[in-house]
């Protein structure tokens, strides 16, 4: 990363493993994009930021992931506003939303994966200016969970599953596709391309499962400050700029991602599928 100050930005940095990846990076002085909905609970989430480390060089960005147009705008707007940008972490997430977004895709998927894979496709210009850059993708454990390939004609319809967690481990899944996919194609432009597990955190991401399913979760749930470590870790150490396309795991050590997700034909099957459905929005 550059000896200049650096820009880095965290989708759904209001709260949870967000909120607290935020906090990490603002203490190494780095200019903090919050990108999220809701302008309240960002500008309350950079007022705590800025009173845990200091700073002040932070500030709040709309972004709706469930919008396809609203995040061509966003990258628009940033695009405008700044020359570079570091570190992109994606990390807004959502799980049991029985809706579609204002494409006509299942919620969950389309947040988790199309949202971000567009965001991350029009910033291209603002991370290959900043190189070597580097953008970090929150995935799961969850994806090691599930031996289906994507099932394409599912996310045209609202969550079908109770829990809602078979549609969240597919978007998991895609999250780890576009990571190694994305790595490689980015591989000579000099941005490194990470994926991430969290852990089983205590978040807001939460709050819509099933109740047994959530008090379940509570006894392995770990804290967001333990939650962001590898994400931070991906954002700033030199170890992982060495290299792109890994996989790490809640302590940034290096985790093994499930056969799929190494599957190269996947990879490439979710890619043109996604290309094809972000084409009018590029």
């Amino acid at each position: 990363m550059s000896a200049t100050r650096p820009t880095m930005l965290v989708t759904g940095a209001n709260t949870g493993i967000g909120l607290a990846t935020a906090t990490a990076l603002a203490s190494t002085g780095a200019r903090l994009l919050f990108a999220g909905r809701s302008k309240e609970k960002n500008l309350a989430a950079i007022a705590q930021v800025r009173a845990a480390a200091g700073h002040d060089d932070l500030h709040f960005v709309p972004l709706d992931l469930a919008d396809l147009a609203q995040v061509r705008q966003c990258a628009d707007a940033l695009k405008a506003a700044h020359e570079r940008l570091d570190v992109l972490v994606l990390n807004a997430g959502l799980v049991r939303v029985r809706a579609l977004t204002a494409q006509g895709y299942e919620m969950t998927f389309g947040v988790n994966h199309l949202g971000h894979m567009l965001l991350t496709l029009l910033l291209e210009p603002l991370l290959v200016r900043a190189v070597p850059s580097r953008v970090v993708v929150v995935a799961s454990r969850a994806h090691e969970r599930t031996r289906r390939p994507i099932d394409f004609a599912s996310l045209r319809r609202t969550t079908a599953s109770f829990t809602g967690w078979r549609e969240y481990q597919q978007s998991k899944l895609a999250n780890m596709l576009f990571a190694f996919e994305l790595a490689r194609r980015w591989q000579s432009k000099g941005v490194t391309v990470h994926a991430v597990h969290p852990g089983v955190i205590a978040s807001d991401i939460w709050r819509v499962a099933p109740t047994p399913l959530r008090q379940l979760g509570r006894l392995l749930m770990r804290t967001p400050e333990e939650g962001a470590r590898a994400s931070v870790h991906c954002a700033t150490s030199a170890d992982a700029g060495r290299e792109t396309g890994r996989y790490f795991d809640e302590d940034g050590s290096p985790r093994q991602p499930s056969p799929l997700a190494l599957d190269v034909s996947a990879q490439a099957a979710l890619w043109a599928w996604s290309m094809e459905a972000l084409a009018p929005f590029r």
